[in-house]
């Protein structure tokens, strides 16, 4: 997971990361203690306003929200208060996230829900991910998306410039921004801030609105 910005350049780590162990001992470090968590309560209900915000603006009503892999569920509160009337589902992998908050249990390369939603959330996940799920996981976040994407990842280029890596655990899969731009450009508009529009959402982009 990401933390903020620091100015001096560190070289990637010597030995390739193992993959990550999504368990109590992650989520406590990263998310339930203060001390050592990779965003805020604040940072976390600006990124839902903001969300919100920008599907008013563009008039796409939310009535269903999906959170793949939505970790904690920090984004659930939010996301309600800023979309009254909408309902969540939150889906994740970590057998102790499941038991804890009874989300349902899945993963984004293999998602299994009904229906399609008009939000779907899917934040810092595909970089746990090699290519061939990660590209999965993208086919499916299309597939029930019947509205909008609020989409995240680190990417090489924030782990080499953007990212503080005190706070941030050196994923298994970091690929450059460009991969996924493309691959979600196989089904999405690029609308900004993180948010993809479904190519089939019947919204029109102003120009300068529509990233290139």
């Amino acid at each position: 997971m990401a933390g903020t910005r620091v100015d001096r350049y560190v070289p990637p780590w010597d030995n390739p990361p193992v993959a990550v162990q999504f368990d109590r001992p992650y989520y406590r470090r990263f998310y339930l203690d203060a001390r050592t968590a990779v965003t805020t309560a604040a940072q976390t209900k600006a990124k839902a306003k903001m969300i919100a915000a920008v599907l008013r603006h563009l008039d796409i009503p939310v009535r269903r929200i999906l959170d793949a892999r939505c970790g904690i569920g920090a984004m659930r509160g939010p996301l309600l208060r800023a979309l009254p009337g909408a309902t969540w589902l939150g889906v994740e992998t970590s057998p102790w996230l499941c038991a804890r908050f009874g989300w349902k249990r899945g993963t984004v390369q293999d998602l299994r829900v009904r229906g399609r939603f008009d939000l779907v959330v899917c934040d810092d996940v595909l970089q746990y991910l090699d290519d061939r799920d990660a590209r999965r996981a993208i086919g499916n976040l299309r597939r029930v998306c019947r509205g909008a994407l609020y989409f995240g990842a680190l990417t090489r280029e924030d782990w080499e410039a953007n990212c503080d890596r005190t706070s941030t655990d050196p994923t298994p899969w970091l690929r450059p921004g460009d991969w996924y731009r493309r691959e979600l450009a196989r089904g999405f508009v690029p609308a900004g801030m993180g948010l993809w529009l479904h190519h089939r959402t019947p919204v029109a982009l102003w120009d300068l609105e529509r990233l290139p």
